[in-house]
């Protein structure tokens, strides 16, 4: 007959989520501890639970002998033989103890120590649970915010959105419903702690996953992500068919998926990028709507030198070098991006002389040859107010940089006289890489703008 612990055992195990044998073994651990708290430690305890009767049974182990010095651990063979007639000296006898002579204390220890492995049980499962979403979107209910973050309600589970994992300038009110990535889940002393975030570049491809069916069922896979939480996002996307625009499944019809998702980071614009394994033409087209002109590819270094005609440089950097940051990013390729005029100006000898000078940097150069200095003797001959105002530069850096600038044009005299030459011979900077002419611009590139908001 199933008895009342049994009821219990089983109610517990169901109600909480906690395995039925995990509450059995911290109950025999419970009386176990009880019965050690009473009576002492040297006991030899075996403490098990009778699934047929549905109750405790504790057994005492003594060794059976003729004549007993340790009580706890001994026992006459007179007195065993009344327990088992088959007993000999040398035997390992396990005699019953009535659990129920245990007193208050005992049992209130008993019980103590129930309710704690339940906590860690219920606690282990509730971990378990989490740590196997991790990476997924979760929804919970803001209860409250602290020093340390927003603490947001799961349900089972208490979780934090810390301060640098919230998208700036977003306010939530106690109450509120939210979504957040699951980042990372811990174990702590008071429990498993759940750790959210809605700035991790994750977050928008799990978005995409919950809006965009294609990506549900693997026809478009999302390669990459960057962002820049609250302002601007990038993601690059690609189709297994086809016949299926990776691009446009994302979009949705008049934006509808996107936006979908724009409205979630409370109008962060997304730039939804067709993949290339062409790492040149990726680059290109995370770099979009700017039109390329070159790409230089320096696959040692895993850089690239972008060359865009004048008109199209800021477009190409973006709003405070965002552009080209996030695309960067994207791309996982260091990239420079250049105007037509810089890098012609940058292949010129006289430029190329001018960086010769030990602390004369690219900037500086630039001004040098926009006010007309292009070769070394023009900025040794140059007046020091001249120069001041050009460069932006003391009067101690400049005629540092003017000293340096003399010794380089005595090596060059040096150079030329033992060499017998009566011209000078420059040779003109190799470009570093391959080098790829982009005839046409890629224009398979969605920019989604905030709602209200001009693109930059």
């Amino acid at each position: 007959m199933t008895t009342e612990l049994k009821r219990l055992i089983d109610q517990v195990s169901r109600e909480k989520g906690i395995d039925r044998q995990t509450l059995i073994q911290a109950l025999e651990e419970a009386i176990k501890s009880a019965i050690k708290k009473k009576f002492g430690s040297r006991f030899d305890l075996d403490v098990t639970f009778n699934e047929e009767f549905g109750e405790i049974e504790a057994f005492q182990f003594k060794e059976v002998v003729a004549q007993v010095t340790e009580p706890d651990k001994e026992v006459s063979l007179e007195e065993a033989l009344g327990l088992d007639p088959e007993s000999e000296i040398g035997d390992e006898l396990g005699i019953r103890m009535d659990t129920e002579t245990l007193g208050r204390i005992a049992a209130q220890s008993a019980k103590q120590v129930i309710i704690q492995k339940m906590k860690d049980a219920e606690r282990e499962v509730v971990y378990e649970e989490f740590r196997s979403r991790k990476g997924d979107i979760v929804n919970g209910i803001v209860q409250r915010a602290d020093k340390s973050g927003i603490i947001v309600n799961l349900g089972q589970a208490e979780a934090i959105l810390p301060s640098k994992e919230q998208i700036p300038k977003e306010i939530f009110r106690q109450g509120d419903r939210i979504r957040a990535y699951l980042l990372d889940v811990k174990k702590i002393s008071k429990g498993p702690q759940v750790v959210l975030s809605r700035t991790h570049p994750h977050f928008v491809i799990q978005l995409f996953h919950a809006e965009v069916p294609e990506i549900a069922e693997g026809i478009v896979s999302i390669i990459s992500a960057a962002r820049e939480p609250g302002s601007r996002a990038k993601i690059a996307v690609i189709s297994k068919n086809p016949d299926v625009d990776p691009v446009g499944a994302c979009v949705g019809m008049k934006g509808s998926r996107v936006q979908n998702v724009v409205q979630e980071l409370r109008g962060e614009r997304i730039d939804i990028v067709p993949w290339n394994m062409d790492p040149a033409k990726f680059v290109v087209n995370a770099l979009a709507p700017a039109i390329i002109s070159k790409v230089i590819i320096d696959q040692g270094n895993r850089s690239m030198e972008v060359i865009v005609h004048d008109d199209q440089l800021s477009l190409a950097i973006g709003k405070r070098g965002q552009n080209v940051r996030l695309a960067s990013r994207l791309t996982n390729w260091r990239i420079d991006v250049k105007s037509e005029t810089r890098y012609a100006r940058q292949k010129q000898a006289g430029y190329q002389a001018l960086l010769r000078i030990t602390g004369l940097t690219e900037d500086v150069a630039d001004r040098l040859y926009e006010a007309g200095i292009t070769s070394l003797e023009e900025f040794v001959e140059a007046s020091l107010p001249e120069l001041e105002e050009v460069t932006r530069l003391s009067q101690s850096a400049i005629a540092a940089l003017r000293e340096e600038a003399v010794v380089l044009l005595r090596e060059r005299e040096l150079s030329v006289s033992e060499t017998g030459s009566g011209s000078e011979s420059v040779e003109e900077p190799n470009d570093v890489g391959d080098e790829e002419e982009m005839d046409e611009p890629v224009e398979n590139v969605m920019n989604i703008p905030e709602k209200g908001t001009p693109g930059d």
